[in-house]
């Protein structure tokens, strides 16, 4: 009887047979990505589409070739733990194939990240000319115009500004579009900005000016700060993926010092196999809970 690890790639050598075929003789690595990204362009949440989509005009979306580096790259590194932790081929490929699995996951991570760094980029354009604008013209929604009509805002935020004025003239005042904006962009900065140019509607503060230097002050400061955060994660990133291999390297070198015959009968022991498969979990669990941290929202709460 057939052990599930090897039912699992007789499965796999089907489906890719059946791949080749269906392609005509032509490349079959081209074809199952082009059906995998219909299943994806298919399924995936019309959010993250668009997430993609920015990142592709951002220019920062992955070729297919370097998808296939990924993919080879986690795969090698995967059958090379899978095989010297169990000296199995089968169990080589399992984990190699799981590691694949995991590369449309780092994907989605990755477009996460380069969407909310343009988003953050975005929003601090946008706090900062605001303010810029309203020294000149002494009214929100006029300002918001000339930020509009500037040409330096991008979509998605340009379309929510023009949300911003059209609901602003249809209500006579600012705070329903300033809850709106505030909703859709959860910032700091933008929270604090507007709270103080409804405070001066409201009110018509006489410290306008002194008001407005303090919070362009406040907006350099919470930037700052921000970026001062990119640059720790990308430094806790590096340090992060040494320390992984480390880890999955400790049981390697745990090999060595008992000899590899030693270290073979060992593996005869079910809960000696279980253990180094609770290892391998464990790490990749705190791989991925590392790479989840590197790329979430900058800049926001």
């Amino acid at each position: 009887m057939r052990t599930l690890p090897e039912l699992l790639i007789l499965l796999g050598l089907a489906i890719f047979v059946v791949m080749y075929r269906s392609s005509n003789g032509g490349n079959p690595l081209k074809n199952i990505i082009y059906v995998i990204g219909g299943i994806y362009d298919k399924y995936a949440p019309y959010s993250f589409k668009v997430v993609r989509e920015k990142t592709k005009e951002l220019g920062q979306e992955y070729t297919t070739k370097q998808y296939i580096a990924q993919i080879v790259l986690l795969g090698g590194a995967a059958a090379i733990v899978g095989y010297f932790y169990f000296y199995s081929i089968i169990w080589a490929l399992v984990y190699a194939l799981i590691a694949i699995a995991f590369v449309p996951y780092l994907a989605y991570l990755r477009c996460q990240r380069v969407y909310s760094e343009f988003l953050f980029e975005q929003i601090q354009t946008y706090t900062t000319n605001v303010i810029m604008e309203f020294n000149t013209t002494q009214s929100f929604v006029k300002s918001l115009e000339g930020v509009r009509d500037s040409g330096i805002i991008e979509q998605p935020v340009l379309g929510d500004i023009e949300k911003m004025i059209d609901m602003s003239y249809k209500n006579g005042t600012i705070d329903e579009s300033i809850e709106y904006f505030n909703s859709k962009y959860p910032y700091y900065m933008v929270k604090n900005m507007h709270q103080l140019f409804l405070q001066i509607t409201k009110e018509g503060a006489k410290d306008a000016g002194e008001s407005l230097e303090n919070m362009s002050l406040d907006i350099d400061a919470l930037v700052e700060g921000v970026y001062r955060d990119q640059m720790d994660r990308k430094n806790f990133h590096k340090k992060f993926l040494t320390f992984a291999l480390v880890l999955f390297a400790l049981v390697i070198v745990v090999e060595f010092m008992l000899g590899k015959d030693n270290y073979i009968d060992l593996l005869e022991m079910w809960y000696v196999q279980l253990i180094l498969h609770a290892i391998i979990i464990i790490n990749v669990y705190f791989l991925i809970t590392g790479e989840k941290y590197y790329n979430e929202d900058v800049g926001a709460e």
